[in-house]
């Protein structure tokens, strides 16, 4: 972050503050984080980790079985 932010020159303290929200924002919001599971720090903080990580496995189940027989219908053409 401090990389990002001496990139640009800010003219004044509230347009540091605006990006600075902006940032942690988009790194709560908007990012996931491997460390967490690859949920996002927000999704943690309310309690919908689950939540999203069974989501995420039931569309890896539906994306195996149709992988599985699209790749048994090709072996047999």
């Amino acid at each position: 972050m401090k990389n990002l932010i001496l990139l640009e020159h800010y003219y004044s303290p509230s347009e540091l503050e605006d990006q600075v929200r902006v940032f942690v924002d988009y790194y709560n919001h908007d990012r996931y984080h491997e460390a967490l599971n690859n949920v996002m720090p927000a999704d943690v903080y309310c309690g919908r980790d689950l939540e999203v990580l069974n989501g995420v496995e039931q569309i890896k189940q539906k994306t195996m079985l149709y992988e599985g027989s699209r790749n048994a219908s090709l072996r047999l053409a």
